[in-house]
């Protein structure tokens, strides 16, 4: 358990780009001021200065964990390092000198770059973490970036949650607030920051694009709120509990505070935070390593395309992306027609519209190779819930419950579904929702390691399943 992870819990709910700089900035500040105080004192690198470098990167991840980037204490917050700071850069020094003891190298350092390095480095820590949150709550509060949210139920609890995500602009926007009460009743709120009831909450969240819903009303059976929570569902937005107490000490749950507030996830995306990074990373290594690879055979298939029927290579259609937004996904065209409407026809077996080269390229998959660039401009993912055409989407979801939380996340280039046998033709309501139940189970159950998996079994099913055509 790190030091500053202990005072500062986690929230779950933050941008992957917030993650990412806190997670990073502690090691990176402490390596790069070492690497200073040697040029300062002429200390050419070597060898053991750069397996210094690697141990206090290392050591400064599990020692400070995720910076926290707060508002400031005072005007004085750029220059003189606060509590947490210290304590953990003192553990950090406190663990170099015993192993150097215990090693005994600590004659092989120059004693006065290091010892300046130690006076130094939290100064610069703190300043670093000072500009750091100006940065990004600027680049945040400025953009489309942040996340939009609204709190449902005012009580207490409430007013204090949207007080604590106000004084992070990192944390998005809190654009209001529903209830049924009006007037006095509310208690501190002001008119203008009620939206609406709370029939209003599901309309409101489509048609604003309101990203997260805090729930700050007692969770119970209530038939409002069962009948909110289903209409939510309908939605892409994020849905948290907020809890006025917690009757217990959370173990191994999905908890999250913000500024000291709980907040349980009902209904939340699995890369927000450090885990949006992992999930970016892993897909730009995979895709830009996969077409190194495979670019002579996908140069080869399209003047094949080319060759073969008239009409262009690739085939655009428009699908739902992250968050319900429309995308446009590449496939090399495999069909003598170009369909985008409001009602598009599946392919079916032996299906004419099909060319000799597009049955092949299906039963293949690698009509879908043109994908890998969308994944390099972020709008898919390599593996997620596979994207339905706009016409298919808003038909199943009025008839799947739950069906467009599959929205949380990009969709992907395969995913759990496909090696699972749902892959190909779906012309019953039931294998469609055969097909969402793996795509919410994904959801449920995401990690790297599933990722390869779900690549490893890809291969195998395409090899050998027969039902794509």
């Amino acid at each position: 358990m790190s030091t500053l992870a202990t005072e500062y819990p986690p929230v779950g709910t933050e941008l992957p780009l917030v993650a990412l700089v806190r997670t990073l900035l502690a090691p990176a500040v402490c390596v790069l001021t070492l690497a200073l105080c040697l040029a300062a004192y002429h200390e050419p690198l070597a060898p053991r200065h750069m397996t210094l470098a690697v141990v206090v990167f290392l050591l400064s991840i599990w020692v400070f964990g995720e910076l926290p980037l707060t508002n400031g204490r005072s005007k004085l917050s750029f220059l003189l390092p606060g509590r947490a700071i210290l304590a953990g850069w003192f553990t950090v020094i406190g663990i170099l000198l015993f192993a150097a003891f215990v090693t005994k190298v600590s004659a092989l350092y120059s004693r006065a770059a290091v010892l300046t390095w130690f006076v130094v480095t939290p100064f610069a820590l703190q300043f670093a973490q000072e500009l750091a949150r100006l940065l990004l709550h600027r680049l945040v509060s400025s953009s489309a970036a942040g996340r939009i949210k609204v709190v449902v139920g005012v009580n207490d609890t409430a007013r204090k949650l949207a007080s604590r995500i106000r004084e992070d602009p990192c944390m998005g926007t809190v654009a209001g607030y529903f209830d049924d009460r009006a007037g006095e009743r509310l208690g501190g709120v002001k008119p203008q920051d009620m939206i609406g009831r709370l029939a209003n909450v599901a309309p409101s969240v489509k048609r604003h694009g309101i990203d997260v819903v805090y729930i700050t009303l007692p969770m119970t059976r209530d038939p409002r709120m069962m009948r909110l929570l289903d209409e939510l569902r309908d939605t892409t937005a994020s849905i948290y509990f907020v809890p006025s107490t917690l009757p217990f000490e959370p173990i191994q749950a999905r908890l999250d505070y913000i500024g000291g507030v709980p907040v349980i996830a009902v209904c939340e995306t699995p890369f927000c935070g450090i885990n949006g990074v992992l999930k970016r990373a892993f897909d730009l290594v995979v895709a830009s390593v996969v077409l190194l690879l495979i670019w002579p055979l996908m140069l080869a298939i399209a003047i094949s395309v080319k060759r073969s029927a008239p009409g262009p290579v690739l085939f655009k259609q428009r699908r739902y992306g992250l968050d319900g937004k429309e995308i446009l996904v590449c496939k090399f065209r495999t069909m003598t027609v170009c369909e985008d409407g409001n009602r598009i026809e599946q392919a079916t077996k032996n299906d004419r519209r099909i060319t000799p080269l597009g049955a092949l390229l299906r039963r293949t998959s690698l009509d879908e190779l043109p994908q890998l660039f969308n994944v390099l401009a972020g709008s898919m993912s390599i593996v997620g819930p596979r994207p339905h055409a706009v016409a298919h989407n808003e038909e199943y979801r009025g008839l799947i419950d739950g069906y467009m939380i599959r929205h949380k996340v990009k969709p992907g280039i395969t995913g759990w579904a496909q090696v699972n046998g749902c892959r190909g033709e779906t012309e019953t309501v039931d294998k469609m929702r055969k097909r969402i139940e793996y795509d919410l189970d994904y959801l449920k159950h995401w990690s790297v390691s599933l990722d390869l998996w779900i690549l490893a079994r890809t291969a195998w099913v395409v090899v050998n399943d027969r039902n794509a055509y």
